[in-house]
């Protein structure tokens, strides 16, 4: 049977994304057909595939590390926050349903076979499948019908690595106490750990991995160094928005008004790896500062967020910024709060209702229940450059403004206006997400906002050598050997 081990987490955000693109790139470069692949994600940074589905942005970079296109397989179950207590539920790419928290618990269960059958199909075209786990699987007041940890790892009988992080502190109690909790037939599975984002002098903590393994009773499979180029890679997780810092040097001021359900940030990465560059989260309670440009990112639950960027007083300062002259940019949701006004009638991102947009752009946005997922190329029409990406959304943008579309899709008969503009272009949306990773675009959309040189950034080439950096690194501090010899034996 195909090889296959899975990277739990003592907790969120301990690196388990990082280390399976890392080791998917090491593997593939070993000539190994290696397929990443998570049960159940929950994110609103999500990538479209070539198939016309969705999957959370983690499994599409892992995808990228191993050389192959990205599948929904690769992540059959992907949980979308719209609110709360409540998230959009995507099965093997489609839409299945809206669910409260309590609802999808009960859900889960029902939801295994298809995570298995996904598993299955990957392991069939691969040598070594990487498995990558959701949260920790010491929650065991979830425990019941799991699907992201331990409850798929018992079921398709897969050996377990356990990562902790040691800087955030208190990483032997964070195994140990993991450990200490799982079930008998669950710690069957556990193999061994891994110490990540280790900070200072290794030898220092020689006597605290001597105490994991004596508690435990677990293999030691390597201490991994904090890897500072990881801010080159695109996030998953909005919580790594709160590591973008103001930029008080640079020519060039963006700022992004922070959405409680803001998706698809990923757009943002290209722009802040400009030296020239300041891309500037704002964090409710704050006023929005003066800046070169507004961007409204794109958002889960559109209505819900118009309205709180209107209770953070943000929609007086975008106005303020339009009337001195300022540009703003809105992609995908932020593109439909430019409008004049937002219908949900079906209820599709949250209750029915209706709101009044900021009123940039002269074009309406009704949210109906067919979501486009498609890959696009076209070109930037003010800037005549080629650029492409995908769109992932619900809804009909309509109105006198898309007679100035913003970009032209396509070519020959299929090409199609994408976008509106206001009638002196400093206004701007479209449902476009990945247009700033075309390195030409990029440069002459930041030229019109303050001459500049070329800086020669290639925003793919950089991913590509940071993801060969991270392999390197973590065959410098990992045993690979040995974590295949268990992925292939399953001891």
């Amino acid at each position: 049977m195909t090889a296959a081990i899975m990277f739990q987490g003592t907790g969120s955000d301990v690196g388990k994304s990082l280390i399976v693109a890392g080791l998917a790139r090491a593997y593939s470069r070993r000539g190994l057909r290696v397929r990443p692949f998570k049960p159940q994600n929950m994110s609103n940074n999500a990538a479209v595939t070539a198939d016309g589905g969705e999957i959370g942005r983690a499994q599409a970079l892992q995808a990228r590390a191993c050389g192959v296109t990205p599948s929904v397989h690769m992540n059959p179950v992907l949980l979308k926050p719209q609110s709360e207590i409540g998230a959009q539920v995507v099965v093997q790419g489609r839409i299945f349903g809206n669910a409260p928290a309590a609802g999808y618990h009960r859900l889960k269960p029902t939801l295994l076979p298809k995570v298995l059958d996904s598993f299955a199909l990957l392991r069939g075209e691969a040598d070594l499948v990487l498995v990558e786990g959701a949260g920790s699987p010491a929650e065991i007041n979830l425990r019941a019908g799991d699907i992201a940890n331990m409850g798929f790892a018992v079921a398709g009988q897969v050996p377990v690595l356990l990562i902790g992080d040691i800087d955030r502190g208190g990483v032997i109690a964070s195994i140990v106490g993991t450990h200490a909790l799982l079930e008998a037939d669950e710690r069957a599975l556990l193999k061994g750990f891994i110490v990540n984002k280790f900070r200072g002098d290794l030898r220092l903590f020689d006597d605290g991995l001597a105490i994991i393994r004596d508690r435990t009773g677990l293999a030691n499979l390597g201490v991994v160094p904090y890897f500072g180029p990881a801010r080159l890679l695109p996030a998953e997780d909005a919580v790594a928005l709160s590591s973008y810092e103001a930029n008080a040097a640079a020519a060039i001021r963006i700022v992004v008004p922070m959405l409680p359900r803001i998706a698809n940030f990923d757009d943002l990465d290209p722009l802040r790896l400009e030296a020239d560059v300041s891309v500037e989260m704002i964090s409710p309670g704050r006023p929005l500062p003066p800046a070169d440009l507004v961007l409204l990112p794109g958002s889960k639950a559109t209505i819900a967020d118009l309205a709180f960027l209107k209770q953070q007083g943000w929609h007086i300062d975008i106005a303020a910024h339009v009337r001195h002259g300022g540009r703003v940019l809105g992609l995908c949701g932020g593109y439909q709060m430019l409008g004049r006004r937002i219908a949900d009638p079906e209820g599709i991102e949250g209750p029915p209702g209706v709101i009044d947009g900021l009123a940039l752009l002269d074009v309406e946005t009704e949210l109906t229940g067919d979501k486009t997922l498609i890959e696009v190329s076209g070109r930037d029409i003010a800037t005549g450059e080629a650029i492409s990406g995908y769109e992932m959304h619900v809804g009909r943008t309509a109105g006198p403004a898309l007679t100035r579309p913003m970009l032209q899709l396509g070519n020959g008969i299929a090409s199609r206006p994408e976008g509106a503009m206001s009638g002196d272009g400093r206004i701007a949306g479209c449902y476009l997400h990945g247009l700033f990773a075309h390195d030409a675009f990029r440069h002459a959309f930041l030229g019109g906002l303050k001459a500049r040189a070329a800086s020669g950034i290639s925003y793919d080439r950089d991913i590509d050598s940071t993801l060969d950096a991270l392999a390197d690194h973590l065959a410098a501090h990992l045993d690979l050997d040995r974590i295949l010899d268990i992925a292939r034996s399953g001891m």
